[in-house]
Order: C-alpha cells, then sequence, then structure tokens
C-alpha cells in the first residue's frame, strides 16, 4: 500500500515529535518519497540495476544498463538473462563479479526465489534471501527495501551518508560507528527509512 502524503507528514512530524534535531531538515526539505509512489521497475529489474551501478557515477551505469537492456531485447527479466553467455554479459560492460551476481540472482528466481513476491515479506527473511546471492550485501538489500518496495523501517548503519547526516543534524563532532548509530536510532523505530532519507537530505544541504 502507497503512503498517501498526510500520512507521510504525519511520520515527520511523529519523528519531529520524538527527536526535536530533525525539525529543521525536515521543514527544509520536500516531503520524503520513499513508498510514496510504486516503481517502474519489477524487482527484478531493480536489483539488477543496483548491482550494475555499484561503484559506478550514474552516467556510467546509464550507458552500461542501456547495453544490456539492448542485449535482451528490452526487457531485463529472468528467462532473457538466463539465454545470455559470461561473455554477452562481460561484453556490455559489466565486471566479472557483477556478471556473476546477475546470473546467481538469475538462477535464484529461476529455482524459486519469489523475487516478485518479496513485498510481502518481513525485513529480515528478505535479507536473508538476498544476502544468499553471491555479490548481493546488507546495502543493496537495504536500498531494495527502501526504495523498491517502499519499508519504513529500514535503518542503513552500513552507509556513510546516513551516519554523516545524522551528525550534521545532531552537530556532533564525534564520528559514529554503525553499531552506535543503531543504538541511537532505535527511539525513532518504525519509520527510521524515513530518517535516513533525512540523514541524506542534510548532507545534501551542506
Amino acid at each position: 500500500m502507497l503512503i498517501s502524503a498526510p500520512k507521510m507528514k504525519s511520520i515527520c512530524a511523529n519523528i519531529c515529535e520524538i527527536d526535536s534535531k530533525f525539525e529543521d531538515v525536515v521543514s527544509n526539505n520536500p516531503l520524503c518519497t520513499i513508498g510514496r509512489k510504486a516503481s517502474k521497475e519489477s524487482n527484478f529489474q531493480s536489483l539488477v540495476s543496483s548491482v550494475v551501478s555499484q561503484q559506478l557515477s550514474g552516467k556510467a551505469a546509464s550507458t552500461i544498463h542501456g547495453r544490456l537492456q539492448e542485449l535482451v531485447g528490452g526487457d531485463i527479466n529472468p528467462k532473457t538473462i538466463a539465454l545470455q553467455s559470461v561473455e554477452n554479459l562481460r561484453a556490455v560492460g559489466l565486471s566479472g563479479a557483477k556478471t556473476k551476481t546477475i546470473l546467481g540472482l538469475t538462477d535464484s528466481v529461476l529455482a524459486g526465489l519469489p523475487i516478485e513476491q518479496l513485498q510481502d515479506f518481513e525485513d529480515a527473511e528478505i535479507l536473508k534471501l538476498l544476502t544468499e546471492i553471491w555479490g548481493i550485501g546488507d546495502w543493496t538489500v537495504h536500498m531494495f527495501m527502501m526504495f523498491q518496495i517502499g519499508h519504513l523501517d529500514i535503518w542503513p548503519t552500513g552507509d556513510l551518508g546516513v551516519r554523516k547526516g545524522w551528525e550534521l543534524i545532531h552537530d556532533s563532532r564525534k564520528e559514529l560507528t554503525a553499531k552506535e548509530l543503531g543504538v541511537k536510532g532505535e527511539k525513532l523505530r518504525p519509520y527510521r527509512s524515513v530518517v535516513a532519507w533525512y540523514c541524506w537530505r542534510a548532507l545534501d544541504n551542506r
């Protein structure tokens, strides 16, 4: 179910009530977009896009993604990817590691991983299912759960931008560890995805 603008405003007000340090960044930025619009990509396509763009500039990732789409006839799905050789995938610009990950994801889906139903699963179960695939780690799954399926209580403490944004919002001179941020975020359940989104905005606003 998509989150309406009034519901998101209520969530933001709740966050500010729990932690008043968020008042400025919430009031000076657009309303959080997580969970408010249906994705144009399938879950499979979203994960493939995430793998393609790892450690690349937006322009380079877009170029390689376009070549991959052209290679499979315009529709990136498990069946069209499964028809491709390692050599074909490498030829569009994918690294050996990314090729291995995409083919591993494809094999898992064809073997029964319910990729397009993951929004109905618990967060911990999604994390377990996807990180069993070689090359897919916690960060990739956290971004998938936040931006593809709109789960509202993801807390990506391993993301440097979230940690730095939290430090800026709280005028902290101390660099937080992922573990420390995990503890600090507990009070903001069940809306930590929204909190993370505003931490990124704080960093953008510097």
